[in-house]
């Protein structure tokens, strides 16, 4: 790990500074953001920003942290951090985790790694529960091909397919809890990949969706949702989402969110659809298409509050939905990013009132939103930029990082301390 070396200097501002104290931060004064070289020689690496807006260093990469190894292709993260102050990262590509320690925020530490676990290859969502275990998808059988994410790394050979993974409960450092396969033999589909998971302990379920990641298998439509009982991963049912009057907005589900009612469940899709699903303890669950955004590849949304908060590659923005009547929602507010950006991963700090944004975008730039909970309303923070650019947002191109890479970033999942 190497400390900035603007860092001294931005610490004796800080440290004359009334009112300003190192020792008791406050949440969120600090952003993570997993990220890897674009051209996959120098190693993937974690970067810590000081992202305090009373700080006179806001914007500023303080640490970073390299693994030791490259083109791992560094994706999903924790969606937020953990209350231990641990954040557990994917390199999906190579199928490998990283259990990192951030309670330090300018000496982040690598815990441990693991690889494959109980069977099961390439983990992409880790969801924390209340019994401190965590709940993780694994999108492949053991050993699986090799994954092509758009990133220059080799397709699996033609007409080779991986085989269906699994849900892995298990401690932060890979210690497996249980497992259970995703494959379903009552639905013709063969072509399930764990993607994401949501943890229902209320009532003993849990729900799946089955976006894979392997950007060449064109044949996995992705339709399914899954349910299982919590208690032991028995998987009890799967469901296909009622395609849309576009045809495709069930395919590809993504992101499955609790409802402020404590009953009710979206499932986001990458094809742009937002679907509304009810009686997950039941037999018979029902889900419903209850909003269309345009476009594809429609990323990953934040819920808070009342509010549904969407990346929306089309319009290249943060679209905020109103879901007071869960069946009606309504778009209150966005905010653009530009033309060259992608908005593709999003998170909200502590207060909920500041959310990050990656783009994945020409201009791969990482954006600060802020958010007004009461009436819903996005603005750019105007103030998160480099210095004498002229446009908002801290670019990850062409930069000398902490720990002595220089050149351009791929980042994907970010978050802000607690």
């Amino acid at each position: 790990m190497t400390v900035n070396r603007a860092l001294p200097a931005i610490l004796a501002v800080l440290l004359a500074s009334p009112g300003i104290s190192l020792a008791a931060t406050p949440p969120g004064s600090y952003l993570f953001v997993w990220a890897g070289d674009a051209e996959h020689k120098a190693s993937d690496f974690l970067v810590v920003i000081d992202a305090n807006p009373a700080s006179p260093g806001y914007g500023v990469f303080v640490a970073s942290l390299p693994t030791g190894q490259s083109g791992t292709h560094p994706h999903h993260t924790e969606h937020e951090m953990s209350a231990n102050g641990h954040l557990l990262a994917n390199g999906f590509q190579a199928g490998r985790t990283w259990l990192f320690d951030l309670t330090q925020p300018l000496e982040p530490r690598i815990l441990t790694s693991f690889d494959d676990l109980a069977g099961f290859s390439h983990p992409h969502t880790f969801i924390r529960m209340d019994n401190g275990h965590v709940l993780t998808t694994f999108q492949y059988a053991a050993p699986a091909q090799p994954v092509h994410h758009g990133h220059g790394v080799e397709p699996a050979s033609a007409g080779t397919e991986n085989v269906t993974g699994g849900l892995v409960e298990m401690t932060e450092r890979g210690d497996v809890i249980r497992a259970s396969s995703a494959r379903d033999s009552r639905i013709p589909d063969p072509r399930i990949y764990p993607y994401s998971v949501l943890p229902l302990p209320a009532i003993d379920r849990a729900v799946s969706t089955t976006t894979d990641m392997d950007q060449m298998n064109e044949k996995a439509t992705s339709e399914w949702v899954q349910f299982w009982r919590l208690s032991d991963l028995t998987l009890l049912k799967s469901i296909a989402l009622p395609p849309g009057p576009r045809g495709k907005e069930n395919q590809l589900t993504g992101e499955p969110r609790l409802l402020p009612d404590g009953k009710s469940i979206y499932v986001h899709t990458f094809s742009c659809g937002l679907y509304l699903l009810r009686g997950a303890g039941n037999p018979e669950p029902k889900a419903t298409l209850v909003h269309s955004f345009p476009g594809f590849g429609c990323g990953v949304p934040v819920l808070t509050g009342h509010y549904w908060l969407q990346p929306v590659p089309e319009t290249h923005a943060l679209v905020a939905l109103d879901i007071s009547d869960p069946e009606k929602p309504r778009e209150v507010s966005s905010v653009t990013f530009g033309d060259d950006e992608n908005p593709h991963w999003i998170a909200i700090d502590p207060s909920g009132r500041r959310v990050v944004m990656n783009s994945g975008g020409a201009g791969s730039r990482l954006f600060l939103v802020n958010f007004e909970p009461t009436t819903g309303k996005l603005t750019m923070d105007e103030r998160f930029r480099d210095p004498d650019d002229p446009r908002p947002g801290i670019k990850m191109t062409g930069k000398s990082w902490p720990h002595g890479f220089a050149g351009n970033a791929a980042p994907h999942g970010a978050v802000f301390s607690k």
